[in-house]
């Protein structure tokens, strides 16, 4: 595909605006990590491999000859993926601080030089005709701005579909920035298909990770209300963490008298719940969810269905208050 021999006001106005966003999405993501100390949550290697993604996208922008936004869009992009990521070192892996911001430095020097290099050496050859090398670029950085979204959703399966680290201006602003990348590729004289999938992955992948939060939260809404109803946050709530911790024992919690005693007691599921309440004085209701089961359904004392708790076999527990 020849370069783009003129860009129309349209395509300047919208990549301009997609610009903007991503000159300054990563601010939100940056200030929140610096508020918090900490990044759990949000991955190392997602923003590794966005600042290495700038590299080939910076290359494919220029000798394309796209409009100047889209252009500068890369290496502003790299720069704040780099930041970040220095700051996951720091919070997240412990580093000291000048040993993180040596080896950002090293990193940024390096993606610079590379990208330097590559324009000038293909820049040629594109002129000429010969598109294969620019197709490769494109592909490869399309692979690296969608691998570098897959990371999060590790983490989304770690936590039953949980957002945690992410902020979510960084995230809403980073999918407006493609959208009107995509609209300014659009607007242009020729629409360029592989500059396109690049900010169509970014699109899709980040629409991806605010549908599971969207759902994490309808299947929790009982649990949230719960929680809020005790004046404790989410994850303060026993049966919330059983829920969210996938590597939980199936057992319940500690239950029982508020005296200074502690004893455990192996149940039929059999037994007659009733006869379980008065026998063992349980102050608080049995949940469900302690075996990570229907966290919707609740079984209060005194009102404990007969031969319930779906369980095979039960640990009840006295606790110490």
């Amino acid at each position: 595909m020849a370069p783009q021999a003129s860009i129309p006001p349209a395509a300047n106005v919208l990549g301009t605006i997609g610009t903007v966003f991503w000159c300054v999405q990563l601010v939100p993501q940056i200030w929140h990590n610096w508020r918090a100390k900490k990044t759990e949550g949000l991955p190392a290697l997602m923003m590794l491999l966005w600042a290495a993604c700038a590299v080939p996208f910076g290359v494919y922008s220029v000798v394309q000859n796209f409009n100047v936004p889209i252009q500068i869009q890369p290496q502003v992009f790299g720069t704040l993926a780099l930041v970040t990521w220095g700051q996951i070192l720091i919070y997240e892996n412990k580093w000291k601080t000048w040993k993180a911001i040596a080896l950002v430095t090293g990193v940024f020097v390096l993606c610079g030089a590379i990208e330097a290099v590559l324009i000038v050496t293909l820049k040629g050859p594109y002129d000429r005709g010969v598109e294969w090398p620019m197709l490769v670029v494109g592909i490869f950085a399309a692979v690296l701005v969608g691998a570098g979204i897959l990371p999060p959703y590790w983490e989304l399966w770690k936590r039953n579909g949980r957002v945690i680290g992410i902020n979510w201006i960084f995230l809403s602003m980073d999918s407006a920035g493609a959208l009107f990348s995509l609209f300014a590729l659009v607007a242009q004289d020729t629409f360029d298909v592989l500059g396109g999938c690049v900010y169509l992955v970014v699109v899709i992948l980040e629409g991806g990770i605010f549908t599971s939060h969207g759902i994490w939260l309808f299947r929790t809404r009982n649990l949230r209300k719960r929680a809020k109803l005790q004046g404790v946050s989410f994850d303060d709530l026993p049966e919330a963490r059983i829920y969210q911790d996938k590597k939980a024992e199936p057992v319940t919690p500690f239950y029982g008298a508020c005296d200074s005693r502690l004893c455990s007691t192996a149940v039929s599921s059999t037994a007659n719940p009733m006869e379980l309440e008065k026998e063992l004085a349980f102050p608080g209701p049995i949940y469900k969810s302690d075996y990570l089961t229907d966290v919707s359904e609740t079984y209060l004392p005194g009102d404990l269905e007969s031969g319930c708790l779906d369980m095979p076999t039960w640990n009840l527990e006295k606790w110490i208050p």
